[in-house]
């Protein structure tokens, strides 16, 4: 199993480093131990919205190769949306098993038209800038509808992390991992299509 994080300047890397420390833990379980991954971006660097840099492994590798596609938010989303160049690379996703987001990373999902006629969730101060893309937004923390998962403000990348390893181990697992990790919290809200 490979996974891409998309990350990009204006990025809050709280979205994508929760969901990361979560996920990456997978290669620790023996029928996951294969799970590779690639932190993606269109660029050498990207800096977060404080100025915090990050370099990538891979620039704007094909999408295709990936079986998970993470996409965290952050400010950067607002005009990164309508980023032809982006949006065409992210559609480059379409066959992954998922395509995953958080915060407002779902607005970059919807950009590459993977939220029509879908459930979707965003952060929720900015549930009115997914509307246009989404076929209905869902007020919940998490919406799983399809192959497609959205989660909704930053502290949700450590919830999101959790549901979606939980598809791929077991429960007991997925517990043990939160004692690990000191993560007394149970998700709520979760929508499942």
């Amino acid at each position: 199993m490979k996974i891409a994080f998309i990350l990009f300047n204006g990025v809050t890397f709280l979205d994508f480093v929760g969901f990361y420390d979560v996920i990456t833990r997978l290669k620790y379980f023996e029928g996951t131990k294969d799970v590779t991954w690639d932190i993606c971006g269109m660029q050498e660097e990207v800096t977060d919205e404080l100025g915090m840099t990050i370099k990538m492994n891979k620039i704007k590798p094909d999408l295709s190769v990936y079986d998970i596609v993470f996409v965290p938010g952050g400010l950067g989303t607002r005009q990164l949306r309508f980023n032809q160049e982006f949006v065409i690379w992210l559609k480059g996703a379409l066959n992954a098993r998922y395509i995953v987001s958080v915060c407002t990373g779902s607005l970059l999902l919807g950009a590459a038209g993977y939220l029509q006629n879908a459930k979707a969730t965003t952060h929720p101060f900015t549930y009115e800038l997914l509307e246009p893309y989404a076929g209905e937004v869902a007020h919940s923390r998490i919406v799983h509808d399809g192959k497609v998962i959205t989660a909704g403000g930053v502290a949700t990348s450590i919830d999101l992390g959790l549901y979606l390893i939980g598809l791929f181990i077991s429960q007991s697992e997925v517990d043990n991992i939160k004692k690990q990790m000191d993560y007394p919290y149970c998700a709520t809200k979760i929508l499942v299509v």
